[in-house]
């Protein structure tokens, strides 16, 4: 996101520089460093010139000092949150190193962003994170797609469409399941790369359902634009999601949304039998009905796309960057 954002600031004529520092995370001291590398930043001028303000977008770099810093959180180190003591997070809840890891790094977030002078964050999850684990308050902005502007309304096609990283996090193994429990002959169209990839696969010949599941890697920009346009409708279901870009550039392309109840942040679009399907965690027989009934109502699916893409018409770069610079 943060070169769109780039783009559109200097479209809009300001003067951007993006800053940029690797993040170790491979043990705690490790992390701890790379906290301490944005902490120790000085970024009050840069060759006699002022820098009159610094956008934060995600951690550690949230941790900078500046006079006028704006923090935009579109991601956290959930590792130390939310995920610690699941299967998605590397520390060990019984560990004291990792124990003290995540005090550490829930204090120092709870003060550099209590710094801000605007707090941000980019869905109602994140806010709400946020409050339980901070103590602190923020508001809702919801970021636009990199390619606002460019989505499509097509038809509605005989496949569903995934995009997202193909790791266990983004749970795209139940689009698969349910693949094998659909009774029309919809298809599925996989893009995204990730350390799933040959699992993925493996499923999908145990499965027996290659003939209709197609894995297209990365894509293009335009390729995605296509996909979506001519999609049925679009999976994406991770596991408590910040808040799932995915979802609103289905949306804006007019196309209903499958999801789980569980998916956090998507749910702030996802309205259950009006912009889409959200369905038990993990459940591929029910994910599997609404398939099928899409595939068997275009109708339906066309209403729950247009009013998908009603709930998101907000969601736009004018608006967003008018609020973030406080104009």
């Amino acid at each position: 996101m943060m070169d769109a954002l780039i783009a559109q600031l200097r479209q809009r004529d300001h003067e951007v520089a993006a800053v940029r520092l690797p993040f170790v995370w491979q043990t705690p001291d490790q992390v701890v460093k790379s906290y301490a590398a944005w902490r120790l930043l000085d970024l009050a001028q840069v060759e006699s010139r002022r820098i009159d303000m610094v956008i934060a977008l995600k951690f550690p770099a949230h941790v900078i000092p500046h006079d006028n810093k704006v923090v935009w959180l579109i991601q956290q180190f959930r590792q130390v949150y939310d995920l610690f003591g699941t299967p998605y997070s590397p520390y060990d809840p019984t560990s004291e190193e990792d124990i003290s890891l995540r005090d550490t790094i829930q204090s120092m977030d709870t003060r550099t962003l209590a710094e801000a002078r605007r707090l941000y964050a980019i869905s109602g999850n994140v806010v709400q994170r946020l409050s339980d684990h901070n103590d602190l308050s923020a508001r809702v902005l919801y970021p636009p797609p990199p390619l606002d502007g460019q989505f499509q309304v097509g038809g509605y096609g005989d496949y569903i469409f995934s995009l997202s990283r193909l790791d266990e996090l983004k749970r795209v193994e139940y689009l698969l399941e349910a693949m094998s429990y659909v009774r029309t002959p919809v298809r599925c169209k996989i893009a995204g790369s990730g350390p799933d990839a040959a699992a993925l696969q493996s499923l999908v010949r145990r499965r027996r359902i290659a003939d209709r599941v197609d894995f297209l890697g990365s894509v293009s920009d335009e390729d995605v634009l296509t996909l979506y346009a001519e999609a049925l409708a679009v999976y994406y279901a991770p596991y408590d999601e910040d808040y799932g870009l995915a979802t609103v550039e289905a949306m804006k392309s007019a196309k209903p949304v499958l999801t789980f109840d569980d998916s956090g942040g998507v749910l702030e679009f996802v309205e259950d039998g009006i912009t889409g399907y959200a369905v038990p965690p993990r459940d591929a027989r029910a994910l599997a009905e609404r398939i099928d009934a899409l595939y068997t109502d275009r109708q339906r699916a066309q209403e729950m796309g247009h009013r998908g893409m009603e709930r998101v018409e907000m969601i736009n770069w004018d608006r967003a960057l008018a609020t973030l610079l406080g104009e």
